[in-house]
């Protein structure tokens, strides 16, 4: 690592539906070789889907995605893991909760969300849930870890503030040089009581460049990755080796 070798936890998120609503946490228990608590447990796939019954993970073009509708960033939610229950939140939509589990609610859900995902795709169709299988963009579970400078020098370089929520991230570290994370790819790291190891770097989209405030595609990440650092990573992808608590304001070593 060329920048500093200790961080801190300034951030941990979870996603529970994929690409439909981001939540801060203030802590959480990691476990070995699971993804984050409660972070993208169900998602709703479009009517093209090619889906298994019973289902298994599948390939992120199977479901509605940031990639495909700019408004789905704008989502935020609240969460009780306990009852299954998430509250969806956006600027054109009305508050509402749902428990997905439910057919009823996940009926609801679907037509919450149609409005905000475009008429010429094929349109939500279905609540995916796959017990003790997150629905991440890989089948393997991994948490995503990203940069406070990072961003911060992203921002810089193309003059406007860029939110920590267009990158979807789990755990967000302030303390380490700007990109010095993309040097830790096969090494661990301690945070609260756990160890991750440090996996590869997180290939963006252009989910990215949408605010996630408006819904509006506003800004071009991935040229801006591109042309200024030569990639279009940001962040990285860890495995959990050893669990246990985290929370904001751990050390990260």
């Amino acid at each position: 690592m060329t920048g500093q070798d200790r961080g801190r936890v300034t951030q941990l998120m979870r996603h529970p539906i994929k690409s439909a609503g981001y939540e801060s946490v203030d802590h959480a228990t990691l476990t070995e070789g699971a993804a984050f608590p409660f972070d993208r447990i169900w998602a709703v796939a479009h009517a093209a889907a090619r889906i298994t019954d019973p289902p298994t993970w599948a390939p992120k073009l199977q479901f509605l995605r940031g990639w495909g509708s700019a408004d789905l960033m704008a989502i935020s939610c609240q969460s009780d893991p306990a009852q299954d229950r998430v509250t969806l939140s956006h600027p054109s939509r009305p508050t509402a909760s749902f428990c997905p589990d439910d057919p009823a609610d996940a009926a609801r859900l679907i037509d919450w969300l149609r409005p905000l995902w475009p008429e010429n795709r094929p349109e939500p169709a279905r609540v995916i849930r796959v017990p003790g299988q997150a629905l991440t963009d890989q089948d393997q579970p991994l948490i995503s870890i990203n940069s406070v400078a990072s961003l911060a020098d992203l921002s810089t370089r193309i003059d406007s503030a860029l939110s920590q929520h267009r990158f979807r991230g789990n755990i967000w570290v302030d303390g380490w040089a700007p990109w010095a994370e993309l040097d830790l790819v096969g090494r661990d790291i301690t945070i609260g009581a756990s160890r991750l190891r440090v996996e590869e770097p997180i290939g963006r989209c252009r989910a990215t460049g949408a605010n996630p405030e408006t819904g509006v595609q506003d800004i071009d990440t991935m040229a801006a990755l591109e042309s200024h650092y030569g990639h279009t990573d940001f962040g990285v992808f860890a495995r959990v080796i050893v669990g246990g608590k985290v929370a904001v304001g751990d050390e990260v070593r």
